[in-house]
């Protein structure tokens, strides 16, 4: 999965930089496809396969403030108080 994550982001950049040379050279309508083909990519394939990879095994509660992690937080920041006096 992450060489996977790699290759699609290599090849976003590259699309969109031949886009951008393209456009310089003077065919903007190439240029334009290039770029936007890119874009789409990275937007609507390699986002959402970033995003899987990374939260695959993670708790969506441990992220949520809770009551239970309200406390936690607080516990944590009455401690950190102490140590500083």
């Amino acid at each position: 999965m992450k060489y996977i994550i790699r290759i699609l982001f290599i090849t976003v950049i590259a699309l969109v930089c031949i886009g951008y040379y393209f456009k310089n050279s003077g065919d903007h309508t190439s240029g334009d496809k290039f770029v936007g083909v890119g874009i789409l990519v990275a937007s609507f394939i390699l986002m959402p396969i970033f995003i899987y990879h990374r939260w695959k095994n993670k708790k969506v509660k441990d992220y949520m403030l809770t009551d239970e992690n309200l406390r936690k937080m607080r516990e944590y920041q009455g401690k950190k108080e102490n140590k500083r006096t």
